[in-house]
């Protein structure tokens, strides 16, 4: 006896058993059952959604003996001669291999003779895409005005190639990809009725490799019963795959939360022993911290009850900011792999990022603390607010991470002379007690370090940079001190009687801080030309402050 594959043996029969295409079989019943049909209809999307499907059906409500309807009887001659595909007035043709101009007329000959057994001639063209210009320059005035008692129905899974003058003659209907969740319920329902036991979490691994097709998730289920012997379990399923199950992914997750760079390595070996894609792990891996995150604000938002509470145990121990940095991570070293010497390292670096980038919050306790650092060697912090760069500056120095940027004091200009000469223990010298050679450059773009403008402001354009003027003010101006104590420097800078390039300074400048003394304004160093521009500038400022 011989054996029907799945994905015919249970290819939907009426529009009540279709999965996934509620939009259109809900326009076709009310045309239906309105009698408001038009004569061209175009079904396009990926394969295996269901547009050979659905066509077939609209042929059956069109020919049933039982009257035209959405809900075709299934039994009388029409429909059983239209599931057995030898319905004389119900004609498939593949545009692929009948593209030509001659193919299309002599179907368009034999259109215009009455039907021969059936109410209506529907005639499918699968692919229609491939056609030639000339066979749908052939076919656009029929298409315009058939007869009465012809229908079409066009399919394709690339409409951009399809010209306007045949889009503008359809009703174009865009079948949707199929979910993974009606994907799995729709196995489960012809597994149960086949007699076959099977693990959920296998079908799972089956609809996502599916992609949204549900005749690849059925030839996939055919695959997996045979290679697990008439059963269909988790394991199995991944192997055959070759995909990264979730046992990987939840390693990684766990040794994330316990700071195990060992174990991180320990999944890049275990994957490089079975010779599953890194690509594949990274974009998996991606997909699950997308669905931890999503928990996180809404918890119930997952689906999949099977996942749900692992999902949720997952979704309180990670922090939220490292859940979206952790997710950039894995979809850049995804996009990164390409440019790695092999896969192995590009997932092994992406893993180990993943491990030492991590918001940590200052000055507090953090439940996810870092190794301890080894003395001599920069920590890396990922401080939050505006005291990243101060934080990481006192980390490279040794010295705890400042919580606020301070000005720094005016430092005279160095020559290439001057640092031969200077003794080894001299002032310029860094703050540690390490050489050179042992501070290792750091990953972000250093400021400038930052000169006290007020000192001297001929000195201004000779220096390196002035991102910093300490600006001291006279006794009796409170007013000044504490506008500029509430953050209005730029309504402060409004009112005072500036112009020219002086104002263009002024604005470029940020506050820093102010008191009853002073007023200390940065200027990043990519300004620094309009204090050379102005060597008098910062007087001026200084006068109106």
């Amino acid at each position: 006896m011989s054996y029907q594959v799945l994905a015919r043996k249970w290819r939907p029969k009426s529009f009540e058993t279709l999965v996934g295409q509620e939009h259109v079989v809900r326009a076709l019943s009310h045309a239906l059952q309105t009698g408001r049909l038009h004569h061209a209809y175009l079904f396009t999307g990926t394969r295996g959604v269901g547009k050979t499907t659905i066509s077939r059906i609209l042929a059956k409500s069109l020919n049933c003996e039982r009257g035209v309807g959405p809900t075709p009887c299934g039994e009388c001659a029409a429909c059983g001669a239209i599931d057995a595909d030898r319905f004389p007035d119900y004609v498939e043709m593949d545009a692929a291999s009948n593209r030509g101009v001659d193919d299309m007329a002599a179907l368009l000959d034999k259109a215009v003779y009455a039907p021969v057994q059936g109410r209506y001639k529907v005639y499918m063209i699968d692919e229609v895409h491939m056609l030639t210009g000339h066979a749908f320059n052939a076919m656009l005035k029929t298409l315009e005005e058939p007869p009465e008692h012809v229908k079409f129905i066009l399919a394709t899974t690339d409409p951009q190639k399809i010209p306007v003058t045949v889009l503008s003659r359809c009703l174009q209907f865009n079948l949707k990809q199929m979910p993974p969740l009606h994907v799995v319920e729709h196995l489960q329902r012809i597994l149960e009725s086949e007699a076959v036991a099977f693990e959920p979490a296998a079908l799972r691994h089956l609809s996502r490799a599916a992609n949204g097709s549900m005749r690849d998730a059925l030839s996939l289920l055919d695959q997996a019963i045979a290679h697990g012997a008439g059963e269909i379990r988790e394991q199995q399923v991944v192997d055959m795959l070759g995909t990264v199950g979730d046992d990987h992914l939840f390693a990684v997750l766990d040794a994330l939360l316990a700071a195990d760079v060992a174990a991180l390595v320990g999944v890049a070996d275990r994957m490089a022993a079975r010779s599953l894609s890194f690509e594949a792990g990274l974009q998996s891996l991606a997909s699950l911290l997308q669905r931890i995150a999503v928990l996180q604000f809404a918890a119930d938002a997952e689906a999949d009850e099977v996942e749900r509470e692992q999902l949720l145990d997952y979704a309180g121990r990670f922090d939220r900011e490292y859940l979206q940095l952790a997710y950039q991570i894995a979809i850049h070293g995804r996009n990164d792999l390409p440019l790695a010497p092999d896969g192995y390292a590009g997932f092994t670096m992406t893993l180990l990022r993943l491990h030492a980038f991590r918001p940590e919050q200052p000055g507090g306790d953090s439940s996810r603390q870092s190794p301890p650092t080894p003395a001599g060697r920069a920590r890396p912090i990922a401080a939050q607010g505006g005291a990243g760069l101060a934080a990481a500056r006192g980390a490279l120095a040794g010295g705890p991470p400042s919580s606020r940027a301070e000005p720094v004091p005016a430092m005279p200009t160095e020559t290439a002379a001057n640092k031969a000469d200077a003794p080894a223990g001299s002032d310029g010298a860094p703050p540690s007690a390490m050489s050179d050679d042992a501070i290792p450059v750091p990953p972000w773009e250093d400021w400038p370090e930052p000169v006290g403008v007020a000192a001297d402001a001929g000195d201004s354009g000779t220096s390196a940079a002035a991102p910093v003027a300490t600006m001291r003010r006279g006794d009796g101006e409170t007013s000044v001190a504490s506008a500029a104590a509430e953050g209005d420097w730029h309504d402060l800078i409004r009112a005072m009687a500036l112009g020219g390039m002086v104002r263009e300074l002024a604005q470029h400048c940020e506050l820093v801080r102010s008191d009853e003394r002073e007023v200390t304004l940065r200027l990043n160093a990519t300004h620094r030309h309009l204090l050379s521009v102005n060597r008098a500038a910062t007087d001026k400022i200084q006068a109106e402050l």
